[in-house]
C-alpha cells in the first residue's frame, strides 16, 4: 500500500515517501532564497542530510548547515546557530532530524530577529508576547525519526546549563510553514533510535489520552496513535525497510504531538530532569518511566484506560493495557530499570530529592492525572530504579 497525503493539520504537511525531492519547491513557496539547514551531528555527513543539501543546491538555494547540536540541545547550541545563522546571511531554516535538530532549528529560526535573552520567551503565562512576531524567520521542518512530533509543534526544548534544568520555548510562529514527512528518511535509523522514538510518540499519546480536561479531539487522536504504536513499531524494529510501518510510525509521532496540547504527565516531569543531568535518550527515559507512572496514576486512569483497552483490541482492561505496555517494552529490550538505562547509576539521597524538585517544578507536572509531591515523585523514582511497578 503506498500512503501519500497532503494535510493541513495543525500546518501544511507534505506526508509520503521520496517527498524530500520537494525540499527546494517549498523553501521558495516560504520565501526562502538562502535557507540554513540545521541538524545534529551525527546527521551531518549522512546520505539522507547530503541529499536534501543536494535538492537546495540544485535550485539554486545553497548548501548551507549547521550541525554543531547536541543529542540534548542547549542554550550554547543555540547561541552558535543564531551566529551562523546571521554571518551567513540566511532568511529561513529548514529544521532537520530529530528532535534536537528540529527543537534547535526551530529555536534558531525564532531567535534570529530577537534582542531578549532565550529565557525570557520561557513558556510562562504570555511571555511568548515580548518577542518580536515579525521577526521570526520562516521555519521547514523535515523530520527523520518517528517520535518528538515537534516538526508539529510550536516550541523547542532546550537545556540550560548553568542549571542543568530543561525548558520549554514557546511561541506560536514557531509551528513550521510547511513540514515534510517522508518516511524513507527513517530507515537508516539504529533500532535503538527507532525504539527510543517510537516509545516517545506512545508516551505522547498516552499521557496526553490521560490527562484531566475536556479535550475529545485530543483524546482521539491520542488513541489512534498508540494503535498505530502498538501495532507498528515491532514490525519497523523487525524490519526497518517496511515503509508502511515507517509510515505509520511518522505519522504517530505527529499525532502524539498534537495530542499533547492537552497536557502531559508525571513521564515527562521525570525524564525530563533525568535527560538533562545523565544525558540520556529522551524516549527511552520514557519508555522506562511508563509502568512506574501509569501504576501511580492507576486511581485516576484505570476508566480511561480500560475505554482505550478496548479500542486496542487488548483484553483485560487497565490490567491488560499496563501489561501490554510492559510486553511491548520487553519484545522491543527496552530497560527494564534506570540503572538498566544509566550504566554505573549511583544516586545519593541529595541527588534524588534534587531530581523530585525538578520533577515538581516541571512544566508537564500541572497536568498529571494525580497529584505529583516531591514524596510521590520520589517514591516513583525510587521503583523505577529497584524495578518495583
Amino acid at each position: 500500500m503506498t500512503i501519500t497525503a497532503n494535510w493541513s493539520y495543525p500546518t501544511a504537511i507534505k506526508f509520503g515517501a521520496g517527498r524530500i525531492r520537494e525540499l527546494a519547491d517549498h523553501c521558495k513557496a516560504v520565501g526562502m532564497k538562502k535557507p540554513l539547514l540545521v541538524t545534529d551531528r551525527g546527521l551531518a555527513s549522512m546520505a539522507i542530510t547530503q541529499n536534501a543539501l543536494d535538492v537546495l543546491d540544485a535550485a539554486g538555494l545553497g548548501r548551507a548547515i549547521f550541525a554543531d547540536v547536541d543529542p540534548n540541545p542547549n542554550d550554547r547550541n543555540l547561541d552558535a546557530g543564531v551566529r551562523a545563522f546571521k554571518e551567513g546571511g540566511h532568511d529561513g531554516v529548514v529544521a532537520f532530524g530529530g528532535g534536537s535538530g528540529l527543537d534547535l532549528g526551530k529555536a534558531v529560526a525564532f531567535m534570529a530577529g530577537q534582542t531578549r535573552p532565550i529565557w525570557d520567551f520561557e513558556d510562562i503565562g504570555d511571555w511568548w508576547t515580548r518577542a518580536d512576531a515579525s521577526r521570526i524567520a520562516p521555519i521547514i521542518a523535515v523530520p527523520t525519526t518517528a517520535g518528538t512530533g515537534s516538526e508539529v509543534g510550536r516550541a523547542a526544548v532546550l537545556t540550560h546549563e548553568e542549571s542543568h534544568t530543561k525548558k520549554i520555548i514557546f511561541h506560536p510562529k514557531m509551528l513550521p510553514q510547511i513540514v515534510i514527512a517522508d518516511p524513507e528518511l527513517t530507515v537508516g535509523m539504529p533500532p535503538f533510535i527507532t525504539i527510543g522514538t517510537g516509545m516517545d510518540a506512545l508516551a505522547h499519546c498516552l499521557e496526553a489520552y490521560c490527562a484531566p480536561g475536556y479535550h475529545p479531539m485530543a483524546d482521539g487522536i491520542a488513541l489512534e496513535g498508540m494503535r498505530l504504536v502498538f501495532e507498528n513499531l515491532p514490525k519497523a524494529v523487525a524490519n526497518p525497510n517496511d515503509l508502511t510501518a515507517r509510515a505509520h510510525m511518522m505519522s504517530a509521532a505527529a499525532m502524539g504531538a498534537t495530542a499533547f496540547q492537552k497536557g502531559l504527565g508525571a513521564i515527562h516531569s521525570l525524564s525530563h530532569p533525568i535527560g538533562a543531568l545523565y544525558d540520556t535518550h529522551h524516549g527511552m527515559t520514557n519508555a522506562v518511566f511508563m509502568p512506574y507512572v501509569l501504576a501511580f496514576n492507576r486511581p485516576a486512569i484505570e476508566e480511561r484506560l480500560t475505554r482505550a483497552a478496548a479500542y486496542l483490541g487488548i483484553k483485560g482492561g487497565y490490567e491488560g493495557f499496563a501489561k501490554a505496555v510492559l510486553k511491548l517494552r520487553k519484545q522491543l529490550k527496552v530497560p527494564h530499570t534506570l540503572p538498566d538505562l544509566i550504566k554505573g547509576l549511583e544516586m545519593d539521597k541529595k541527588r534524588k530529592a534534587m531530581i523530585a524538585e525538578m520533577a515538581v517544578a516541571d512544566p508537564s507536572t500541572g497536568t498529571n492525572p494525580v497529584k505529583l509531591t516531591k514524596k510521590a515523585a520520589l517514591e516513583i523514582l525510587e521503583n523505577s530504579i529497584a524495578g518495583t511497578i
